[in-house]
């Protein structure tokens, strides 16, 4: 099978959808049937331009999220009140930076509620409207394969701080017992799930910065375990992991390094793996799957990401078709998919690359994949 093309999951959103997401945020009145129709609208276009692109395993770029991990608290109950900011280290490291990032507005603004009650789901209406207007968008425009991006029990504890359940495990097993639902529809409707987990990377250098990594690795297991827990029932070949390490421009001089993480990495219950390599700080670590291949399933399909989601510099095809040759010659062709490094529209209204660049860097990863597919 020659190396598909797909990306993270969030895309930049038009101002119309921002501005519509943003009244229910604030809690303003709006109408819910305007509402539906934008983000079908919007859902057909993100789709329509990733075919133009040439990506074949496509999203709905999140359209109606608020952001990858936040929206939980629109489905579920538990959620009030608002949770500390904590920068992550690196960016303390440099003051001046971080100032400045604060003063030009590059450090989105959204709600972060604490968990101060049970967690349970609101029922999946929202979810199913999602999955609709992804499906139609994909018959509309003649994609066979789809994935939609639902948070892990682990980020939504790292954004979504605990002030009810008495440890950090409790929190992450009710999380893991309220969204296995959520996992489970995705799945049932011939999707592909992607679980979304920067916990297991971010959260070292933004919630945990006290521990040492070997203490970090232990809390990030944790982490898998309640993941696992709630899609065990699931087809692992139907099921993705996005790891990342923050997807900020910023000196990411305190990520812990992928090979510490690695094993515990590999432990989700997905077949496929989704991981930055243009990532400056860690573009070298494609050596650690070549290092480590014997510690990789057979099952396993890597999905690394072969363009930058923080700069718009827009990537040589031959770049992305040299990064991608790396992983083809370690677990062959048919077991690597051309990806992004993270989102271009993590959160609602906020991205640094300008949205027709992000297409032109899917168009540049179609390329650099149909190159690489000429060579194998």
């Amino acid at each position: 099978m020659p190396i598909r093309v797909t990306h993270v999951g969030s895309l930049p959103r038009t101002q119309a959808t921002v501005d519509m997401i943003f009244a229910r945020e604030r809690g303003e009145d709006y109408d819910s049937a305007a509402f539906d129709a934008q983000m079908a609208a919007a859902c057909s276009e993100t789709v329509r331009r990733q075919v133009e692109a040439g990506v074949q395993i496509v999203s709905d770029g999140e359209t109606s999220k608020i952001s990858y991990a936040t929206y939980v608290k629109d489905r579920y109950t538990g959620f009030s009140g608002d949770s500390p900011r904590n920068a992550p280290a690196d960016l303390k490291l440099f003051p001046s930076f971080l100032k400045r990032l604060a003063d030009e507005g590059g450090t989105p603004q959204y709600a972060r509620p604490m968990c101060t009650g049970p967690v349970r789901s609101k029922g999946q209406d929202e979810l199913q409207k999602d999955i609709s207007r992804l499906k139609d968008a994909m018959a509309e425009h003649g994609v066979a394969e789809g994935f939609m991006n639902a948070a892990s029990p682990g980020v939504v504890s790292l954004f979504l701080q605990n002030d009810y359940y008495p440890s950090r495990d409790e929190y992450l097993a009710a999380l893991s017992d309220a969204m296995r639902e959520e996992y489970r529809a995705i799945v049932e409707a011939g999707l592909y799930l992607q679980l979304d987990c920067p916990d297991l990377a971010l959260s070292r250098h933004m919630l945990f910065a006290d521990l040492s990594d070997a203490e970090f690795v232990k809390i990030a297991q944790t982490h898998v375990e309640a993941l696992n827990a709630a899609v065990a029932d699931l087809d692992p070949s139907r099921i993705r992991v996005h790891i990342c390490w923050g997807n900020y421009e910023g000196p990411h001089v305190c990520d812990i390094p992928m090979d510490k993480v690695f094993a515990t990495f590999l432990g989700v219950h997905a077949d496929q793996l989704l991981f930055e390599t243009s990532n400056p700080r860690h573009a070298h670590e494609w050596q650690v799957f070549r290092d480590r291949k014997a510690e990789i399933p057979e099952s396993k399909i890597l999905v690394p990401g072969v363009v930058d989601s923080t700069s718009n510099f827009v990537e040589h095809p031959e770049v992305v078709a040299e990064r991608l040759g790396r992983f083809a010659a370690i677990v062959g062709g048919d077991r690597v998919i051309a990806s992004s490094d993270c989102g271009f529209g993590t959160f609602a209204g906020f991205g640094a690359v300008d949205p027709d660049i992000a297409y032109a860097k899917l168009g540049s990863l179609a390329e650099g994949a149909a190159l690489v597919n000429a060579r194998l």
